[in-house]
């Protein structure tokens, strides 16, 4: 029998699936605390990076990197050394938004 399965066994999974378990909850809380974000008429930068523009349009920053591979979404972002910037004056113009 193989060391690890024959020390899993007689340990008892729980305690490698406790590990895990430990890591999945950190990550998830991380995941869902919200960032601060200032309110968009506050912003007075030309342009944010995706985790604040999925903030302001209410989406996951995924579907924004989604929309700048595809370029179908409402907003064309700008491409910085390989980064995405989307520009706070489109940001404003798709939400309605007064500057």
């Amino acid at each position: 029998m193989m060391p690890f399965l024959y020390l899993a066994i007689r340990r008892g999974f729980g305690t490698l699936m406790q590990t895990a378990t430990h890591y999945s909850t950190d990550v998830r809380q991380a995941a869902t605390t919200a960032a601060s974000f200032p309110p968009l008429e506050a912003v007075n930068r030309p342009a944010v990076d995706t985790a604040a523009a999925a903030h302001y349009l209410n989406r996951r920053p995924q579907t924004l990197r989604a929309w700048a591979c595809l370029e179908n979404g409402p907003i064309r972002p700008m491409r910085v050394h390989g980064r995405l910037a989307w520009p706070v004056a489109e940001l404003r113009r798709v939400l309605g938004v007064a500057a």
